[in-house]
């Protein structure tokens, strides 16, 4: 489920989406739904940037047409990508967040497609979480789950023991 939100004072709206939804949507619609996708997102980190003062991006509309009919060219695509990705970690920096890793992007991009948008996804769902704020009348996302692991039982006290015999002779 997306979540709408509208970034601090500002009108412009950014979603929450499931990381799944960014990695396995577009296989099953043939790929158009990552293209609609890829704009949101830079429109959505050009609004963000704007808004704190930095550039962002300026036209998310190239980054959609170097996917597609750029793609026909081969080298269009991964700039956008490129470039994409370098704007998801400049918005994290904004939102004082732990960008996301180069390389591990840089990995995911040669080996498992779907799993870099799955990444940037995640990526811009901590910014969003940190920037901005539900719409009146729309549901809050849910809280981050409690990170940590439930606390183990207290020990109960070892009887005391006996110190160890000598071996009889």
């Amino acid at each position: 489920m997306a979540y709408e939100m509208q970034i601090r004072q500002t009108q412009d709206r950014v979603k929450i989406r499931s990381p799944w939804a960014a990695a396995l949507l577009p296989i099953v619609t043939l790929g158009i739904y990552h293209l609609v996708w890829w704009y949101r997102v830079n429109r959505e980190m050009r609004d963000y940037g704007a808004s704190k003062g930095y550039d962002l991006g300026q036209n998310p509309t190239n980054s959609l047409l170097a996917l597609f009919p750029g793609s026909l060219i081969i080298v269009p695509p991964f700039v956008s990508y490129w470039r994409g990705t370098k704007r998801a970690m400049g918005a994290s920096r904004l939102a004082g967040q732990e960008p996301l890793n180069g390389w591990i992007a840089l990995l995911l991009f040669l080996f498992i497609y779907p799993a870099l948008w799955a990444y940037i996804q995640v990526s811009l769902n901590h910014v969003w979480e940190a920037e901005a704020e539900p719409l009146e009348g729309m549901p809050a996302p849910p809280p981050p789950s409690d990170q940590m692991p439930p606390p183990l039982p207290p020990d109960e006290p070892a009887p005391p023991s006996e110190p160890p015999s000598a071996p009889q002779p």
